[in-house]
């Protein structure tokens, strides 16, 4: 036995044996759990921006019926539009019906998404404005309403009827107690009616006052109302400026703390306008100049001016 205190003859004492510290192993410490948990976080959520912000899936080539909401309303804007250029009336029920779900009536759909945008902010800009106002022409003459008829009014136009054949299944006779072999069931067309607008006069306004103003500012101003026989504004008229070499339209409407009739357009200088309502009134011949010229205070400014259009009948 020796005399060492710390020592007993169970448990003898090993000189050489390394520290239980050094013993632990060494990977444990390369690896950080939380950085580890983080690291994996933080790329996961920068490969989802790329996937969804900086390079998205882009569809191509897909069917009408298989737009979002947004898209269906683009589209059938966008068929209005056409409408309004020129595009037959049989064409533009073929493309309706490509994302009119089956057995809905495509007018009525198109009057529906017409009161959406209109109750968007869709129609704050001159462009959404003019494409609902092609979705109203487009279903009022098929004599179809929607809540978007207050916002923009449209002229009636007289109209004529055909009947446009779609093919649509009859179903099958029912079952009898002694089967039979019967040939399969043939499409039976049903008639479709559309309306088709007769072509009316376009004269429909004339330029009854323009006058004049100094505009203390750079630029010279045009200021239009468009009123009914009663003076009451009249809300989505179009109006159009025109210079050599452009133009530009306009609505009313767009500056209801002003009036609803009411519309403007500035000017550049040392350019001349005339100022009509396009298919609706006589082009205009009253040349529009901004020249310089005093205010009241004797201030240098520019001439503008205000001009009124009302209904010829």
């Amino acid at each position: 036995m020796t005399d060492d205190p710390f020592t007993t003859a169970d448990a003898p004492v090993n000189e050489l044996a390394p520290d239980s510290r050094y013993l632990r192993r060494r990977w444990t410490r390369l690896v950080s759990w939380p950085g580890l948990i983080l690291g994996v976080l933080a790329g996961f959520g920068a490969a989802l921006y790329f996937a969804w912000v900086l390079s998205p899936l882009e569809l191509t080539n897909i069917h009408p019926r298989q737009l979002g909401e947004g898209g269906r309303a683009q589209y059938m804007a966008m068929v209005a539009v056409s409408y309004s250029e020129g595009t037959d009336i049989n064409t533009t029920v073929e493309r309706l019906l490509a994302v009119v779900p089956p057995g809905r009536d495509p007018f009525q759909e198109v009057a529906d998404v017409a009161c959406d945008l209109a109750q968007s902010g869709y129609g704050s800009t001159t462009s959404g404005i003019e494409a609902i106002r092609a979705m109203k022409t487009l279903y009022q003459l098929q004599l179809k309403t929607s809540c978007a008829d207050d916002l923009v009014l449209v002229a009636a136009a007289p109209t004529q009827i055909v009947q446009i054949q779609l093919a649509t299944p009859t179903p099958p006779p029912p079952p009898t107690k002694t089967p039979t072999v019967a040939p399969p069931a043939e499409p039976t067309p049903t008639a479709f009616e559309v309306f088709v607008p007769t072509p009316v006069e376009q004269d429909e306004y004339v330029l009854i006052n323009v006058s004049t103003y100094c505009r203390l500012a750079a630029r010279g101003l045009i200021e239009v109302y468009v009123q009914d026989f009663n003076g009451q504004g009249i809300p989505g008229q179009p109006v159009r400026a025109r210079w050599n070499g452009g133009e530009d339209v306009f609505y009313t409407g767009l500056k209801p703390e002003i009036s609803t009739a009411y519309a403007d357009f500035e000017m550049e200088n040392d350019v001349t306008y005339t100022i009509d309502m396009p298919d609706r009134s006589e082009p205009g011949t009253r040349q529009l100049q901004p020249v310089p010229c005093n205010t009241e205070t004797g201030e240098v400014g520019r001439t503008s001016y205000r001009a009124t259009f009302r209904p010829t009948g």
